[in-house]
């Protein structure tokens, strides 16, 4: 049996799940229309009957609580499940703003800061390089303007390559390469550009930064997650490393061919057997109720029930954008701050969102957003890979639009 995160059911675990349950399993506000949230399940019912999605977890909440938590269709490819409300999926890069959230809490501890020398606390990042030319003719190296930063890494600006090199490009698959291991190979590697001078979404990058968590906390990355976010704030089911139990409840991952949905046959997809490495970009597993509690406490600015997880200051710096005129993003309009992407200018799927939403996707078509202005945030939950643009996926367009909608 795969080693899980979460301990077994003690006394302290059903006093932290009692606790959730009480800050976020509250009625429907009086100003959200329950008729039109109501909405949101036919809307996905539609996408569901299009062959689109086997099965779907929505919610939608607000700083206070849940005010709509729907599950639709099913949750194995026989379709004899039932999606349950409590499914378990992967989100993976949704990941990346809870391991920005673990920057931010040792920021405000002051363990380090964002514009720390990223070899400040990795040694092995010293004397990196900058990779000049791309034919075998032009190919050479030179000293890049600045050393990289944990501004850097965190904005998705530091020009580092996004995977891996060749000889253990298997690392996201067998992951049998420590967060050391990765981290060391990836210093290895010449910079694509200069710090700083553009945007370019970048999963080393994320994961260098759970390395230095490790370093600057003392702690494993998952253990550190663990400890200062998922059980203050009572995420039970929020891991790298899902239990026999656990994975019962996991959604399986679809892709669609010849007009239908069939399992996907993606290698990345599987947890391997003893896993050791956590992939801080993009390797955990949660539910819907567990990923409302992280969005309440941005809501709240930090704060969620007696949970301090982040200071206010910490909150706002992270979810402005940090990128300036940069083109970030996968969608019109957007900007990247540390860890979230940012709404600059609402448009296309963002244009019902106000200026400075925030949130990010996962490679399996999930999405999470939050927008502050209408104390607001929205959660899909699906497991499907094909999709053109997972963030700019009708499914999500169609939720955040009805969850708006009912807002009085």
């Amino acid at each position: 049996m795969r080693k899980s995160l979460i301990s077994p059911p003690t006394v302290a675990r059903a006093v932290l799940a009692s606790l959730a349950l009480v800050l976020v399993a509250v009625p429907t506000r009086g100003d959200a229309d329950a008729g039109k949230l109501g909405r949101i399940r036919t809307a996905m019912q539609g996408f569901v009957d299009q062959q689109e999605i086997v099965g779907v977890v929505t919610v939608v909440g607000r700083k206070d609580g849940i005010v709509h938590h729907e599950a639709v269709g099913n949750l194995d490819a026989d379709r004899k499940q039932a999606m349950p409300k409590d499914a378990l999926f992967r989100i993976a890069s949704m990941t990346k703003p809870i391991t920005a959230i673990g920057i931010m809490i040792l920021q405000d501890e002051g363990k380090l800061s964002v514009n720390d020398l990223v070899e400040k606390h990795l040694p092995e990042f010293k004397g990196q390089m900058l990779l000049v030319g791309r034919t075998p003719e032009t190919v050479s190296l030179k000293k890049p303007a600045r050393p990289i930063t944990i501004r850097d890494l965190l904005t998705h600006t530091s020009g580092l390559p996004s995977g891996y090199p060749a000889g253990i490009s298997d690392i996201y698959v067998k992951r049998q390469h420590n967060l050391a291991e990765a981290t060391m190979a990836v210093s290895q590697r010449p910079l694509d550009f200069e710090p700083g001078s553009k945007w370019s979404y970048c999963n080393a990058g994320i994961d260098v930064l759970g390395r230095i968590i490790e370093v600057a906390s003392g702690q494993t990355y998952e253990d550190f997650l663990r400890k200062r976010i998922f059980e203050p704030l009572g995420m039970t089911d929020t891991t790298f490393y899902p239990s026999a139990a656990q994975l019962e409840r996991a959604a399986p991952t679809f892709d669609k061919k010849d007009g239908k949905l069939v399992v996907a046959k993606n290698n990345l997809i599987d947890l391997p057997k003893n896993p050791r490495f956590p992939i801080p970009a993009g390797g955990l597993y949660s539910t819907g109720t567990d990923l409302a509690r992280v969005y309440q406490m941005m809501l709240g600015k930090g704060t969620l029930g007696k949970a301090k997880i982040l200071s206010e200051e910490s909150v706002a710096t992270m979810t402005k954008v940090q990128t300036g005129d940069l083109l970030a993003g996968f969608t019109t309009g957007s900007g990247f701050g540390y860890g979230w992407a940012v709404v600059a200018k609402p448009t296309g799927v963002t244009e019902m969102l106000s200026a400075g939403s925030y949130g990010h996707g996962g490679a399996f078509g999930t999405q999470g957003w939050i927008d502050p202005e209408k104390d607001l945030f929205m959660i899909l939950l699906i497991q499907r890979v094909g999709l053109p643009n997972a963030d700019a996926s009708k499914m999500r367009h169609e939720l955040q639009s009805l969850a708006v909608s009912s807002l009085k």
